[in-house]
């Protein structure tokens, strides 16, 4: 399926995969307000972003049995409207616990968009176009953070933190309308797919043994968490520690994310020259030492807000190279469990994430420190998975 010719399935399937990053970041600038309005801290309140990336991480388990059982579409229609309830229900809100429960549950609506996006893409592409159409996705979904904190903060500053999940709710409602009259149904349905416990841990372990498919998702996870320690560290670094404003925390995040950006889509121009396997290699390389050196510049108190900046979007620009290969080439040697291959690599990410922003949240609230420290220790670790799985594959000849 030519990918020039087929823009507007890419773009559908890039904003579904976009509705999770969207529910991250944009409430990112209401910490503050949300903490005043809730009274709490801006701690507890980053515990909300926990909440949403272990109901990813769980909802993801759920969704990738039921898109090989049912289809893709009628998965999405259910966790969509899922989705809108849960984010008109946040207006409502009372107490923080209240609003990490529905953050809970947004994300098991969310999710659905997330494991959906990723096997259509499996199902529609082939595994040479697979890398290309992922760094497709990878520009639509990028667009959320240049889009999504700053919207976020001008909304947060004339109608309250609340009109953010307003927006969310109706996004996900045009999203759902775009999925039953232009998303075409990308996988007939198998009414012998058990979802039964035995069969379906039966399918995930049939996924996790596979050396391929644990390599490259564990690497891709691992990087995402890095990720994850920005997203989830940035409002108290940028607001609290350098004083940048609601509005100028938003454009910073936009400026940012034009190095992942600008990366997934010079990885289009590397794959005629180099393959998937040696992209993330080296990338994976220069992400590891450039968290080396963020993290040694904050042992030495040498950061301030633009070196910190330049750091950030250089571990960034790296995670937009390995993320799209990785994914191709995790979910390559699966077909007819795309689903179940997709839900499992996004569980680990999601799940590897959460744990991330609650070891954040523990930290205190006076030192960059934490988000480098993290950073090092989750790429040195994807860099020895990595080593050790290319030994297993090239031990099987894969």
């Amino acid at each position: 399926m030519a990918i020039s010719k087929n823009f507007y399935l890419i773009f559908i399937l890039g904003s579904l995969a976009a509705l999770g990053p969207f529910s991250i970041d944009m409430y990112l600038p209401g910490f503050d307000a949300i903490a005043q309005d809730l009274g709490t801290t801006v701690p507890k309140v980053s515990l909300s972003l926990s909440g949403f990336f272990i109901g990813i991480s769980f909802g993801q388990l759920l969704y990738g049995p039921l898109l090989d059982k049912f289809g893709r579409k009628k998965p999405l229609y259910i966790g969509l409207v899922l989705y809108v309830i849960s984010s008109l229900a946040c207006l409502a809100v009372k107490d923080i616990n209240q609003l990490i429960i529905l953050r809970f549950v947004q994300a098991i609506g969310s999710c659905a968009t997330a494991v959906a996006s990723v096997a259509m893409v499996r199902d529609l592409f082939s595994v040479k176009e697979s890398p290309k159409v992922f760094a497709s996705l990878m520009l639509v979904i990028a667009i959320s953070p240049m889009l999504a904190p700053t919207a976020g903060g001008y909304l947060i500053a004339a109608y309250g933190w609340q009109s953010v999940f307003v927006f969310l709710a109706v996004m996900a409602a045009l999203m759902l309308v775009s999925v039953v009259f232009f998303l075409p149904e990308s996988f007939t349905p198998d009414p012998a797919y058990s979802l039964k416990p035995s069969p379906i841990i039966k399918s995930f372990l049939g996924v996790i043994v596979e050396p391929q498919f644990y390599t490259y998702a564990l690497v891709s996870a691992l990087c995402f968490a890095g990720l994850f320690t920005y997203v989830a560290a940035s409002p108290v670094v940028f607001m609290n520690l350098y004083g940048v404003s609601k509005t100028g925390y938003g454009w910073i995040f936009a400026l940012l994310s034009v190095a992942f950006i600008g990366s997934s889509q010079v990885n289009s121009l590397l794959l005629r020259w180099f393959s998937s396997k040696s992209i993330v290699k080296w990338a994976l390389l220069c992400q590891t030492l450039f968290s080396i050196l963020f993290l040694t510049a904050a042992l030495n108190d040498m950061l301030n807000l633009y070196s910190t900046i330049t750091f950030i979007a250089m571990f960034l620009a790296c995670l937009g190279l390995i993320n799209p290969n990785a994914s191709a080439l995790s979910l390559a040697p699966f077909f007819k469990n795309a689903g179940s291959a997709s839900a499992l690599m996004g569980a680990i990410q999601m799940g590897l994430g959460a744990l991330a922003s609650v070891l954040v949240s523990l930290f205190p609230e006076d030192s960059v420190l934490p988000m480098p420290l993290i950073m090092t220790v989750v790429v040195t670790a994807a860099v020895l998975i990595h080593t050790a799985g290319i030994k297993k594959l090239r031990a099987t000849d894969r």
